[in-house]
């Protein structure tokens, strides 16, 4: 059990730059305490404690506003980040390192008894207030931008945007490969944009990332010139830019979850 919970805090880490230390992610995820109190119900569903198991859910929802029910199958490290106003239905299957955001709903379209719920393959990550109905799947790796209602399946890797849902990015394909490793440099990843995606802002940072790359392919080429006619330029690298120099310094952070960790278990 503590393995468990070791790992799920740990997911965590890996996908919030904003949790800071052991207590503060123990004390003020509502995310991973649904998560934790469904696997509790989902043993009392398994082991036919129907009534019970959906008190207990209920209890949930009061607490921590994520309302999961518990005949729903979770994978290892899923991770609900907010949490508020998510919703996940009887028959939804998620898969192992799914990240969803607050407002997302797994739900059904059919009052037929069987699987009328999403299926979430490894790796699938769920937009802010996407909506993703029926017995459908969204595959490894897919994603579904935020406010988006998807309502067929998602292949893996691809993403879906819009209402319907459509596929813009087919197989994880990028469309501007420049931009993407820029993107990645600076610590900027829309996950759910695409080239025809009419957000205003998201095109603007695509077309900064452009000009970022354009200017800093410019003044590599204009530095040799000067170099190979006899100059002394550019003979330092220039610092890598990064998003935690904007928000605090890295190791700093670091060594504060490592004395975090010491605290919560000396054993460490």
């Amino acid at each position: 059990m503590f393995s468990r919970i070791r790992e799920d805090i740990q997911s965590i880490f890996d996908r919030d730059p904003a949790a800071r230390n052991w207590f503060e992610v123990l004390t003020n995820y509502p995310g991973m305490h649904a998560i934790w109190v469904h696997r509790l119900s989902n043993k009392l569903w398994r082991h036919n404690w129907k009534l019970l198991a959906r008190l207990l859910s209920t209890f949930s929802r009061w607490l921590t506003g994520v309302e999961i029910h518990p005949g729903a199958t979770l994978g290892r490290r899923f991770f609900i980040d907010h949490g508020m106003g998510v919703v996940i239905g009887e028959t939804a299957e998620i898969g192992d390192d799914v990240t969803i955001y607050h407002g997302v709903t797994l739900g059904g379209t059919s009052w037929k008894e069987g699987k009328r719920h999403p299926t979430l393959e490894d790796n699938a990550v769920i937009g802010a207030g996407a909506q993703i109905l029926g017995p459908i799947t969204i595959g490894k790796g897919g994603k579904v931008g935020s406010n988006s209602v998807v309502v067929k399946d998602v292949p893996a890797n691809a993403t879906a945007v819009g209402i319907p849902g459509k596929i813009v990015n087919p197989n994880g394909k990028k469309g501007n490969g420049a931009r993407d490793a820029v993107a990645q440099k600076y610590g900027f990843d829309a996950y759910a944009v695409s080239e025809d995606n009419p957000d205003p802002v998201a095109k603007a940072i695509g077309r900064l990332l452009d000009h970022i790359h354009l200017m800093d392919g410019k003044v590599t080429d204009l530095c040799k010139e000067v170099n190979h006619l006899g100059g002394n330029v550019c003979d330092k690298e220039l610092p890598e830019l990064r998003v935690g120099e904007f928000v605090e310094d890295e190791k700093k952070a670091a060594e504060r979850r490592k004395q975090s960790v010491e605290a919560f278990d000396p054993t460490i």
